[in-house]
């Protein structure tokens, strides 16, 4: 079913609060209901009001996909149970024989998706430097299906032109870009040219650290009718009470992605002057090899800094045991400080030598910086830095 816009012409924090969500005609409650059932009663044999069983449709549900499809200037949204579920729905586009050229810094849980499970069904990928355009060129193969970028990526915040990408596209292939980081506040895949949008909505869309699940975005009404098909057979969908609390959660991103900004850029400078930081990895900073492409591909560069500091590794789990304010936790995009060893943690299923290819070292921090007083986050890993700094020249 089509998303309903609030309209174009209105602001970004104006459509995530009412796109989708218009007030419930029945009882004229302003927040969308929580209708928490599995089963709908049909008013004769053959009829429904729209709904029939919430693994196919359920309106909780729809009011999250028509929420943050028009976040995205789209009318389609297929909700899933989590990221990699959204992920596997758009791969659900491919068929055997086909081939995938991916982001090679990409995700290790995709990573994993593309090399361990797809493979069994006759698809292929080459995993390529997305911010060349040159190697994207040489790897489309006559049966490229798919490309598949994420931008910034994750943990190294390198920066894909999504419209030069767009470019190469031949016919019958299709573009997709997983927007988690930057979310559609700081940038729209599709405006530059993608055909396909993916969030694990965990993260910032629902953003606080309460929820798993993932949508898949698209403006083609082919491509979401195969997922929408997909997402029915498979029944890898979010309940009443997760789509609620994301669509509850994506009414204040603007605000959030705004904080989270601004304290990451605060973060990032920081790490930048210290003598005992190898290396800061963050768009905002204007030694980023992709910072003019950043400032014009995207409205903001988001919370996501990771950073070496020097000392190795043991000096890098002292830091992520030291800190105070930030949490030693996987996933992001929480209004919570967050801090990861991207080696160990989220990209633990790549091999050394995978992990050395991406710049992953094994010292590699992440930081999610969350929207808490700024002054307390400095103060934070200022300690966390110099408490540690004697072991790391002993």
């Amino acid at each position: 079913m089509p998303n309903e816009h609030v309209g174009h012409s209105r602001g970004f924090a104006t459509r995530a609060i009412w796109s989708g969500q218009p007030p419930c005609p029945a009882t004229g409650a302003t927040v969308a209901p929580i209708y928490q059932t599995s089963t709908f009663t049909l008013p004769e044999i053959g009829v429904t009001k729209g709904f029939d069983y919430s693994r196919t449709g359920n309106p909780t549900r729809l009011a999250l996909e028509r929420q943050l499809a028009d976040l995205e200037g789209a009318r389609f949204g297929a909700a899933f149970g989590s990221g990699m579920a959204a992920i596997a729905g758009l791969c659900s586009l491919l068929s055997s024989g086909d081939h995938v050229v991916a982001a090679k810094d990409i995700y290790g849980g995709t990573h994993r998706l593309l090399t361990a499970v797809l493979p069994r069904y006759g698809i292929a990928t080459s995993f390529v430097d997305t911010t060349d355009v040159a190697a994207v060129r040489a790897a489309i193969l006559p049966n490229t299906k798919l490309l598949l970028l994420e931008t910034p990526s994750n943990p190294r915040l390198r920066v894909t032109d999504v419209a030069a990408i767009a470019r190469l596209k031949r016919p019958g292939q299709i573009v997709a870009a997983d927007n988690t980081f930057a979310t559609p506040f700081f940038q729209r895949p599709l405006e530059q040219g993608a055909d396909v949008v993916v969030h694990s909505t965990t993260k910032y869309l629902c953003g606080h650290s309460d929820v798993v699940g993932g949508i898949v975005i698209t403006d083609r009404p082919e491509i979401h009718q195969q997922i929408a098909f997909h997402q029915n057979c498979v029944g890898a969908i979010p309940g009443p009470w997760d789509a609620y609390l994301t669509t509850r959660g994506a009414k204040t991103l603007a605000l959030r992605m705004r904080a989270h900004a601004r304290n990451a850029q605060a973060i990032a400078e920081f790490l930048a002057s210290r003598e005992d930081v190898a290396d800061v990895d963050y768009p905002g900073l204007r030694d980023h090899p992709q910072h003019e492409l950043a400032r014009r591909q995207m409205s903001g560069f988001g919370g996501i800094v990771s950073f070496r500091a020097y000392g190795g590794v043991e000096r890098a789990r002292a830091i992520a045991t030291s800190t105070r304010v930030f949490a030693l936790a996987v996933s992001l995009g929480g209004v919570e400080s967050l801090v990861c060893n991207p080696a160990t943690m989220t990209h633990g299923s790549l091999t050394p030598e995978q992990r050395a290819d991406l710049g992953i070292a094994d010292d590699l921090l992440r930081l999610s910086v969350g929207v808490e007083d700024v002054d307390d986050l400095l103060a934070d890993i200022r300690t966390a830095l110099d408490v540690t700094q004697p072991a790391a020249v002993s």
